[in-house]
């Protein structure tokens, strides 16, 4: 079995998409049938779907995708945790068409212009809603971020995280620290996953094996076998390399 733990799907023609309007190649609509067809060619037999914008209806739709695609085993959508009902909002979501793949929840994080954005007392109450909802919550930081992250995940050791992208180290220009320290000490929170996810992006076009093996070597080092799953990333991943 073959799970891809991390991708997208997204139609600019049906709903707005900003950041779009700075990578005009990734600016058309990615479907659920290119992507199955993706998926069966490299033998992948399950998925997970996971937001892409701030929005309650989109995650709405990938549910009700999700209900009826046996390829989308789980979907990480997206809720406001700053919003006092963040936990009727999850129980909502999980009684819409589809509501039973709802894995996760995932904010854009990596956008937020203060650093320390997971330390907001109103955010660390949207976590523990997250975890109490028996929900898993996607870390999608950058290396400057991860200050605050590892304080929150230490802080709310009964939620579970995933770290996305392995924090975005930035490998196109060979640097590893300060990520590098800062992922170990992430790493040993035990409710720490991390998905192996992204790094061909972080490297970009022309990229080597040879350039991202450090950083796959030290998160793999970090977080063992057992807390590391492969994701694809698709289709943000063609900015760089194809599927295969």
């Amino acid at each position: 079995m073959i799970v891809d733990a991390h991708h997208h799907l997204w139609d600019p023609g049906a709903r707005r998409h900003a950041w779009l309007d700075a990578l005009p190649q990734l600016r058309r609509p990615f479907g659920i049938r290119e992507f199955s067809q993706l998926a069966a060619a490299h033998s992948v037999t399950a998925s997970v779907l996971v937001q892409v914008l701030a929005s309650a209806a989109e995650t709405e739709e990938f549910l009700a995708l999700a209900g009826h695609t046996p390829l989308l085993a789980g979907v990480v959508g997206w809720a406001d945790l700053t919003a006092p009902g963040i936990g009727d909002e999850l129980a909502r979501l999980r009684q819409l068409p589809g509501g039973d793949h709802l894995a996760g929840i995932r904010h854009l994080v990596q956008d937020e212009p203060d650093p320390d954005w997971l330390g907001r007392p109103d955010v660390r109450r949207g976590l523990r809603a997250v975890g109490d909802a028996g929900l898993v919550y996607d870390l999608l930081v950058r290396p400057g971020q991860l200050p605050a992250a590892i304080s929150v995940v230490r802080d709310l050791g009964d939620v579970r995280f995933v770290l996305d992208h392995g924090a975005k180290p930035d490998i196109a220009h060979g640097q590893a620290e300060p990520w590098s320290t800062l992922i170990g000490e992430l790493a040993a929170a035990p409710n720490v996953s991390c998905k192996l996810s992204g790094l061909v992006t972080e490297a970009g076009p022309g990229w080597t094996a040879a350039q991202i093996t450090p950083y796959v070597h030290r998160l793999l080092d970090c977080f063992g076998p057992a807390r590391l799953m492969f994701g694809s990333d698709w289709p943000v991943c063609t900015l760089a390399a194809g599927y295969g």
